[in-house]
């Protein structure tokens, strides 16, 4: 009966545990969607940034300033270190959330607008459920695929009509991006089950430091760097917004609602950019934006009713 007790209490703790990290799904639902308004901002933040700094400086000091963040915040909460068996796991999510993708999309920014680079990301929801299914084991229903399927080919229609239908140069940094930081958001979305998601980032990104300091040192002594207020401004807000705070919000989202559905929220996301592209960059938006946000928006609705 002791033994049976026990086991009852250890479940309710565990059980009150995941249930308090998670939030609930509306709760989880809008920490997603906050994470998807983070992320959207960082395009036309890493153009600001490019204004002052080059592409690898850009990377290097960004990691630099959001490990910092990330260490402090560990070092005050006297987080103890992950179990080892997590470390691969957050080395994947440092490889291609902390690094990997900021990376090729910085590189990729230097010959493509945003509105062609947030291609990326109107094929990242789609990606990431594809790894998703692959390492974590979900099945979503086949309502969901059609729906997913459906919005992707939405924005991506949208984006190529958008540049001329031309592939450049730039495509082979944004498909690769777009690999890697669905393989960092799988991993993370499950990492984030067995611990809080600010605590996956922010080991994410102290593994990283070591990578980062050097890349700094060496990229600073050969690219010139320019400060200026939109400069300094796009680097804070890539460095704390989009690589710390959004991805804290986005993991626990995930962890919330599930990877499948967390991810198809990011359909929205490069009709965001392209609005904060207008207001911030002076781009000039599309006819067909309300239009493709009207039908994106619905299968956001259809993915988020379908059961996994």
């Amino acid at each position: 009966m002791r033994a049976q007790s026990s086991a009852i209490t250890s479940s309710r703790i565990a059980v009150g545990v995941t249930s308090g990290d998670m939030g609930g799904g509306s709760l989880g639902t809008v920490q997603a969607a906050l994470g998807v308004v983070a992320f959207s901002l960082t395009f036309p933040a890493t153009a600001w940034g490019l204004e002052g700094f080059g592409p690898w400086s850009l990377i290097a000091v960004r990691s630099i300033l959001a490990a910092a963040v990330a260490g402090a915040c560990l070092l005050v909460l006297r987080v103890a270190p992950p179990e080892r068996r997590h470390w691969l796991g957050l080395a994947v999510v440092g490889a291609g959330v902390v690094l990997g993708f900021p990376l090729l999309t910085t590189l990729a920014l230097q010959t493509s607008t945003t509105a062609h680079a947030a291609v990326v990301v109107g094929l990242l929801p789609l990606t990431t459920a594809l790894f998703s299914a692959l390492r974590v084991g979900t099945r979503p229903s086949r309502t969901f695929w059609v729906a997913a399927l459906a919005g992707a080919a939405a924005v991506i229609a949208f984006t190529v009509q958008q540049s001329g239908g031309a592939l450049t140069s730039a495509d082979a940094y944004l498909f690769a991006a777009l690999l890697v930081c669905a393989a960092g958001y799988t991993e993370g979305g499950r990492l984030a089950r067995v611990m809080p998601g600010w605590q996956v980032i922010g080991w994410a990104l102290v593994l990283c430091l070591p990578l980062a300091a050097p890349m700094a040192a060496v990229a600073l002594s050969y690219e010139p760097v320019h400060l200026t207020a939109h400069s300094v401004t796009g680097l804070l807000w890539v460095a704390i917004g989009s690589q710390f705070l959004g991805l804290v919000v986005w993991y626990r989202g995930m962890a919330a609602i599930g990877i499948p559905k967390a991810s198809q929220l990011q359909l929205a996301q490069p009709l965001l950019t392209l609005v904060w592209s207008v207001l911030l960059l002076g781009e000039h938006l599309p006819v067909a934006a309300p239009l493709t946000a009207a039908a994106v928006l619905v299968c956001i609705a259809v993915t988020q009713r379908a059961r996994g």
